[in-house]
């Protein structure tokens, strides 16, 4: 598994992950085992959030990684609701608790919100001073918003910017993408393939995906994934509910598009206009 420095924080991290939404819908032993067979594939950069099933997916994440903590860069998010001080202090507590862990690596606020950023970040500073997180960063956040937050947290604070990327939703490469390349700040993309409408076969698109897959001896998705990656500050957690899944994921991490291949997805999957403010799903 290729692994990239994450950002300014020079932590060498896998370019696939795994992510987790929606995971507590899934059977439980065989999304953990899921996991642990990802984990063991190199898929170490493990991303959840205290949203996921209310709490449940943590749970899992926390059965999952017991025992290995150490190998995993593990990262969690806090509702906009509970980003108060003293509310993103209670939230990282409990998050830690329910990830059976006394630490994460990185700990993200989940889109903005109500309360003020200010307080948001002073209290993830309270935490990297804590031990409690090593870093902290931001998701779902467009480049005023990315400003406001670096302007409030400082140079070599916000850790990265959690986004929807995929092959039918280019938006970010507009504004958003750019903008964090210039800053050393990663784009780590929820979501790559698609809100369940991975491109099709019989599309014009899935065709060139199918025709460069075989090509290469790979499948559609790890074309996808590698063609997300092809910028050196993308990471990419796609989730996977079976063992195989993981793998495929895994393998894409690997795969290096020659650039004629870029070009071809990049006609095939154009990036459309300029749209306001950062897509969500």
């Amino acid at each position: 598994m290729v692994r990239r420095p994450f950002g300014w924080t020079g932590v060498p991290v896998p370019v696939i992950g795994q992510g987790t939404w929606a995971m507590e819908r899934a059977d439980r032993a065989q999304a953990v085992a899921t996991l642990r067979r990802g984990l063991d594939a190199g898929l170490t950069h493990v991303d959840t959030a205290e949203m996921y099933g209310a709490g449940r997916v943590e749970e899992l994440v926390g059965e999952a990684i017991a025992g290995r903590r150490d190998e995993v860069f593990l990262v969690s998010k806090v509702l906009p609701q509970n980003a108060s001080f003293s509310g993103v202090l209670r939230a990282c507590e409990t998050s830690l608790r329910r990830l059976g862990t006394d630490r994460l690596d990185v700990y993200l606020l989940h889109w903005p919100g109500r309360h003020p950023l200010e307080q948001t970040i002073a209290a993830f500073e309270q935490l990297v001073r804590d031990g409690k997180t090593r870093f902290y960063g931001v998701s779902n956040f467009d480049t005023d918003d990315l400003e406001r937050a670096v302007a409030l947290a400082g140079p070599d604070r916000i850790a990265c910017n959690q986004v929807l990327y995929h092959l039918e939703e280019r938006a970010i490469e507009h504004a958003v993408l750019p903008w964090c390349e210039r800053r050393g700040i990663p784009v780590v993309a929820y979501s790559p393939f698609g809100s369940g409408n991975f491109p099709a076969a019989r599309s014009s698109g899935g065709r060139v995906l199918d025709e460069i897959a075989r090509a290469r001896g790979a499948t559609p998705r790890q074309v996808a994934l590698a063609f997300l990656v092809r910028h050196t500050t993308v990471f990419a957690i796609p989730k996977a509910s079976r063992v195989e899944h993981a793998l495929d994921n895994a393998a894409g991490g690997d795969l290096t598009l020659s650039a004629e291949e870029k070009a071809r997805l990049d006609r095939a999957f154009p990036r459309g206009r300029p749209p306001r403010g950062v897509p969500t799903l």
